[in-house]
């Protein structure tokens, strides 16, 4: 193991935490590396891989992650290899056949791939030693960032007979790793966690008015120009204006948010890396997969979505071990922005039901065939939590995933036709002819009919996809596919759908208290009047950090008493009949009855909802008319409102 440690990878010694986990891993035990971002939780799985017999299986959330690993791996010289949407077929079936001969010793895939059957299949086919399972606070229902497939891991484990597992994260409760433990059967001596105290890091939180925010930035940073900077906001339209009022102030600033395109923001991740560019004004899709040492400063302009987050977010800062400063421009003016993200996510009892009505019409022939994007306009629920909706589907046994395609396959020639026809002969040009003659053609671009290949030419779709893949890799076509369509088996049909739905709606319920309970945990933390850093690391469950870190703001005597926003006219004030009426009659017109409480909720607080986007919502007078108030009072307003409509 040492030897390794040093002849492979060049490091003379273990770090904190390593050494405890990766044997635990090589005497034949599942195990848990908690470490604070930055902390070498990666070589916990890369050295065993090279000393176990078979595959190791990485599932990781974030392809940028993934990249940076595997690139790690490849200079190291160790067989490792990913499979990703951004593949061709040939090339993910290489990456299969080195996996099934042995060659490979490390696979890294996202947790979608697991959804597609046929590769589960190949799965079958292939001995692995050790399933590793990144930023595994995913899994549990406790933790922030859930993300449902990382549900059906456990299972996962157990249909490929994989020994054992490794989770890696940097951000679990008690309660989230004891959920973790539980779902992978791990021994709590083989939870390893090192602390997430961080000595270096000057934990600061002010009280400041939304008006002086912009203010109090410009200060701050100006006395840090030439230092790495992140400035954490909510909004990518915020990112985008911050960034322009720092440049105007002689702090040269970019945004940086998923709004932008792919390449813009790999370059500005290459900037910032290459120290070319010092100040980033960032969502949180900004960081993930960062590894730069010399980060000397995390602002958060607006409020973290959560504790976890916040730890996340700061724990790229100092990661050379230098002293580094975390500021919070701390108020409750964007609580509500907060709060209605969760309450966003809540799908109403009425979506629910026509999931499940959906799902009982594919009962004839026992499969379920559906696109993403219309069940969700259809059920009126964002596409996460219809994810997780699917998921619970899943694990309670009714449906089971098999595999997806793309419904729609157009292409245009960057060839001539009759150029492209003459690379065959004999049947392989008949079948590309065949492709070509029965596809629908505009100006520019041809659409694919899979229909009319198959009733006149018994052309099978995946050979005619696979012919479009090879033209394309060849430059004689551009080649586009749209409108992923999802397959699942449906496994029980005499299901009760309006019991079912109450018992799904209910658990959706218990999630929204939660999360909102999370947001208000994290307030009460900025506002402590103990050490922000034992406070911090006692979340976690760290009892080792000292009581007095001697220097976060409350150390300093400065305890953050955060404003309230400004007072608001009372609801009773507001014209209910004029900011919904509109509103109200485009509802009824559209789907022959009136809106729920629940849905005029979330037009008066600005809360998309695919539904929103049929009806043209944002264009009434009434969107978003009452954003400023907290959801909960605008539901019970409306309650009240629908009550003595119902009685008049």
């Amino acid at each position: 193991m040492h030897d390794t440690l040093q002849r492979v990878f060049g490091y003379p010694q273990f770090r904190d935490g390593q050494e405890a986990a990766i044997s635990a891993v090589l005497a034949g035990r599942s195990a848990a590396a908690i470490f604070p971002t930055g902390s070498g939780k990666s070589l916990c799985y890369q050295l065993p891989a090279l000393l176990l017999p078979h595959l190791t299986l990485v599932v990781s959330p974030l392809l940028a992650l993934m990249q940076d690993q595997l690139a790690f791996l490849q200079r190291h010289g160790i067989a490792a290899a990913s499979i990703d949407s951004a593949q061709s077929r040939d090339d993910a079936n290489a990456v299969m056949a080195r996996a099934r001969s042995g060659e490979l010793k490390i696979l890294m895939i996202s947790v979608e791939r697991l959804k597609n059957e046929r590769f589960r299949n190949f799965l079958q086919q292939v001995r692995i030693s050790l399933l590793v399972v990144d930023e595994a606070h995913c899994i549990s229902e406790w933790g922030h960032n859930f993300r449902p497939d990382y549900l059906k891991l456990p299972d996962y484990q157990r249909q490929f007979r994989i020994p054992q597992a490794l989770l890696l994260t940097a951000t679990a409760t008690p309660k989230v790793i004891a959920d973790m433990q539980a779902k992978f059967a791990i021994a709590p001596d083989d939870v390893v966690t090192t602390g997430f105290y961080r000595p270096n890091l000057n934990l600061l939180v002010e009280s400041v008015g939304g008006q002086d925010k912009h203010r109090r930035l410009v200060e701050w940073l100006g006395g840090r120009l030439g230092q790495p900077s992140i400035v954490y906001v909510t909004l990518q339209k915020t990112a985008e204006q911050i960034a322009q009022h720092l440049s105007r102030n002689e702090i040269p600033a970019t945004a940086y948010h998923a709004g932008l395109p792919h390449e813009q923001r790999e370059a500005i991740q290459k900037q910032f890396m290459a120290g070319q560019l010092n100040c980033i004004v960032a969502t949180i899709a900004f960081g993930m997969g960062i590894d730069k040492a010399d980060i000397r400063n995390v602002v958060h302009f607006d409020l973290p979505k959560s504790i976890e987050n916040y730890s996340q977010e700061i724990g790229r800062a100092g990661r050379d071990g230098q002293p580094s400063d975390c500021l919070v421009l701390a108020n409750r003016d964007s609580l509500n922005v907060l709060e209605n993200f969760v309450y966003g996510d809540t799908p109403e009892l009425e979506g629910i039901r026509r999931v499940l009505d959906e799902l009982k019409g594919a009962i004839p022939d026992g499969q379920w065939e559906f696109l993403l994007g219309p069940l969700a306009d259809q059920s009126n629920i964002r596409q996460l939590p219809l994810k997780t909706l699917l998921v619970q589907l899943e694990l309670r046994g009714l449906i089971a995933p098999r595999y997806a395609y793309f419904a729609e396959y157009r292409f245009k020639f960057l060839v001539e036709p009759e150029v492209l026809l003459a690379k065959f002969e004999g049947e392989r040009r008949d079948f590309v002819s065949a492709i070509i003659q029965t596809s629908s053609r505009a100006r520019t671009w041809a659409t694919v009919n899979f229909d009319a290949l198959y009733q006149q030419h018994q052309a099978e779709r995946g050979r005619v996809v696979k012919a479009l893949d090879f033209f394309q890799e060849r430059r004689w076509i551009e080649l586009e596919s749209k409108q992923m369509t999802e397959v699942y088996s449906l496994l029980v049909s005499d299901f009760d759908p309006h019991a079912l739905s109450l018992e799904l709606y209910a658990y959706f319920a218990q999630h929204e208290v939660s999360e909102i309970a999370r947001i208000h945990a994290m307030l009460a933390l900025f506002a402590t009047e103990q050490c922000l850093g034992y406070r911090l690391a006692r979340y976690f469950g760290d009892e080792q950090a000292p009581e007095r870190c001697g220097h976060c703001s409350v150390c300093h005597g400065q305890v953050a008493c955060l404003p309230e926003p400004p007072a608001l006219p009372a609801l009773d004030q507001r014209d209910f009949p004029g900011l919904c009426s509109g509103f109200i009659h485009r509802h009824q017109e559209h789907n022959g009855h009136s809106p729920s409480a629940e849905c005029l909720t979330r037009f008066l607080c600005g809360i998309s909802v695919p539904l929103f986007t049929k009806l043209k919502a944002r264009a009434l007078p009434g969107f978003s008319a009452l954003e400023a108030y907290p959801y909960a009072d605008v539901r019970e307003w409306v309650a009240a409102w629908s009550l003595e409509g119902q009685a008049a």
